[in-house]
């Protein structure tokens, strides 16, 4: 079994918009069918983002507010939140990179500062 996009998006409890960003930056590997709508792998979805237990999902309010222009607000506001969570995010797993980078780079500017092994040609020659 594989998800849709909007599958994906339900069964983590994302959006499809932060489904599709994760596709496109490769954090989640899917590929197209021939209508052109994403195939994704459950293993590679909820490897990124876990699955959401079936309660948990977010559902349409059963009362309606009587203001429309409240309704908007509040949508507007949700939309706003919902944006500056997903681009929090992305930018955590950029930092938890670049920190696995640094990490790297120090490791190995340590390695060479404590490389005690001659450099040049005539110390290999005249190494005891």
């Amino acid at each position: 079994m594989v998800y849709t996009l909007g599958e994906a998006a339900k069964a983590t409890g994302k959006s499809k918009a932060t489904i599709s960003k994760a596709i496109k930056s490769g954090r989640i590997s899917a590929s197209k069918d021939d209508t052109g709508a994403f195939r994704i792998d459950p293993s590679e979805l909820h490897r990124v983002y876990p699955p959401t237990p079936m309660g948990e999902h977010k559902e349409t309010p059963k009362e309606t507010p009587v203001n429309t222009a409240e309704t908007g607000d509040f949508k507007a506001l949700q939309a706003r939140l919902e944006a500056a969570q997903e681009r929090l995010a992305d930018k955590e797993a950029v930092i938890a990179d670049l920190r696995e980078d640094r990490d790297k780079w120090r490791q190995q500017a340590t390695a060479l500062l404590e490389d005690k092994r001659p450099k040049g040609f005539f110390e290999k020659l005249f190494r005891r």
